[in-house]
């Protein structure tokens, strides 16, 4: 880690981004950032896996006997949180630590919040929660802005290829996650499982300590540094929020009226009114140049259909993971296995298929799909992967058990559409970030997340246990499907934005 965090740090970095050994044709420093990677989502997903389980195992089982509805609500709220602190995150790379740093203290907060989950107190399970959401927070939108400065020419064909490769690696950690910690965690103990997830994170952040030598220079400057002035007034502020939530739940709380609602509904309000926030105000700033906010105009639309991608999507570990407890046989071919494994298909076929995805993206050359063009056959999937989740409920009526091939297909179906938008997702936001808020705009990227797990938090907080109903999947997967084939035709006016970009 470079030891000093200002922008003419970068001169004193010897090895550079591009240039001796490759990876797999790409920078060196895509596998320090691959392996840190896996190694954190390996902790996240495990974690992720036994989320909604533990919420809604008995209280004589170990767990905390919640009803499914509001272990849905409080996992949506919690994956939104987690990419609600990406812009902070962001924020704090800009101006204060710079990337490399930032990640670096975002994986030690993340390894000390699973091992709080692994204390079997309920207090300090949702302390390690908090402290979870915030250090993925500070690595999430810093270590993806790190992939992008590994190519400095924003239109070099590997780029692509790059976040594809570096999204395997997301889905590795994914993969074995729940076949890991899922497994001990059902089988043997909850706490030991989320143990386990603390020890990925340790080996994360060991791996990338001893890689940063491989990384690009720019990634341990601040881009616009913090005025001495400035740190004092936001300092100020911090701390007046801080007093005045801590006094405001102090009440709530001796008064005998505090229930999770009372963090749910704020925290739900927080992440839809956040981005739109950022938005303006990045567009109000007169330092851009015109053709900077025409790009930032351009990347809303993307995120108003990434958002409704998320909203359907990050239901994996909630509502589908109800649907394999209840309704979906854990049995295939005379072989019983834990629910949790269920959540191993996504990241199975997203290895499968990543390096395909990456390799007709660049064979295609000239004839690639636009950007929006992906982003809208994405949609078009993750709606279509409903539509099969509305049949397989229905299937499930009175007490069936349905066949574990119900959700292996809408896993699938939402692996090719996460292929579609996704990564690409990624290329495109570190493409049309104006250099200024290039980690900022990172983490708006990861708020279109939160967005979506936040509606989807919305509607489960009001209509309960409707929301597992085939209505509900058929209604969503709709939505989605049209939006999806408004966007391919009005994808002109989104390129004509994006300038330059391709």
């Amino acid at each position: 880690m470079a030891s000093s965090l200002t922008k003419d740090a970068a001169t004193a970095q010897d090895t550079p981004a591009n240039g001796g050994p490759t990876f797999l044709g790409h920078p060196r420093g895509l596998a320090t950032l691959f392996m840190t990677e896996t190694w954190e989502r390996f902790s996240y997903y495990g974690m992720k896996a036994l989320l909604v389980l533990y919420l809604t195992a008995s209280v004589a089982d170990g767990g905390l006997g919640m009803k499914a509805a509001a272990a849905g609500a409080v996992y949506s709220v919690y994956t939104a949180t987690v990419y609600l602190l990406a812009m902070p995150g962001g924020w704090l790379a800009d101006r204060l630590w710079g990337p490399r740093r930032a990640v670096a203290i975002g994986g030690a907060i993340i390894m000390t919040g699973h091992f709080m989950l692994a204390v079997p107190v309920r207090a300090s399970f949702f302390v390690g929660l908090v402290l979870i959401a915030v250090g993925s927070g500070l690595l999430k939108s810093n270590i993806s802005t790190m992939v992008g400065q590994l190519y400095p020419d924003r239109n070099d064909p590997r780029r692509d290829g790059g976040f594809t490769i570096f999204y395997m690696g997301i889905n590795l950690g994914a993969f074995l996650a729940p076949l890991a910690i899922g497994t001990v965690g059902q089988e043997v103990n909850w706490h030991l499982g989320f143990a386990m997830a603390g020890v990925g994170m340790a080996l994360g952040l060991a791996q990338f300590l001893y890689g940063t030598k491989h990384l690009a220079p720019v990634s341990s400057v601040v881009p616009t540094p913090l005025a001495a002035a400035e740190r004092a007034v936001l300092l100020k502020k911090a701390l007046l929020w801080l007093v005045a939530a801590v006094a405001f739940y102090g009440v709530v709380t001796f008064t005998g009226h505090f229930t999770v609602n009372w963090v749910l509904w704020p925290l739900s309000l927080i992440g839809l009114a956040l981005p739109t926030y950022y938005f303006a105000r990045i567009r109000r700033d007169q330092d851009l140049s015109a053709d900077e906010k025409s790009k930032v105009t351009g990347f809303i639309w993307f995120f108003v259909v990434a958002a409704l991608f998320w909203m359907i999507y990050d239901q994996s570990g909630s509502t589908l993971t109800v649907f394999a407890a209840d309704h979906t046989s854990s049995q295939l071919f005379g072989f019983g296995f834990p629910e949790s494994w269920f959540q191993s298909l996504n990241p199975l076929f997203v290895m499968a298929l990543a390096p395909v995805f990456a390799a007709v993206w660049i064979k295609l050359g000239r004839r690639n799909p636009t950007t929006t063009s992906k982003f809208a056959y994405g949609l078009i999937g993750i709606g279509a992967s409903f539509v099969v989740m509305m049949v397989a409920q229905g299937a499930a009526s009175g007490g069936t058990k349905v066949s574990p091939m119900w959700l292996t297909m809408v896993y699938l179906i939402q692996t090719v559409a996460e292929l579609c938008l996704s990564p690409v997702g990624l290329s495109v936001t570190t493409k049309l970030a104006p250099a200024k808020y290039g980690s900022q705009m990172m983490g708006l990227f990861f708020l279109a997340v939160t967005a979506g797990d936040c509606v989807a938090a919305i509607i489960q907080l009001v209509v309960g246990d409707a929301f597992l109903s085939e209505t509900a999947f058929a209604i969503q997967g709709a939505v989605a499907l049209l939006a999806g084939v408004a966007f391919v035709m009005y994808r002109r006016n989104v390129i004509k934005l994006m300038g330059d970009v391709h």
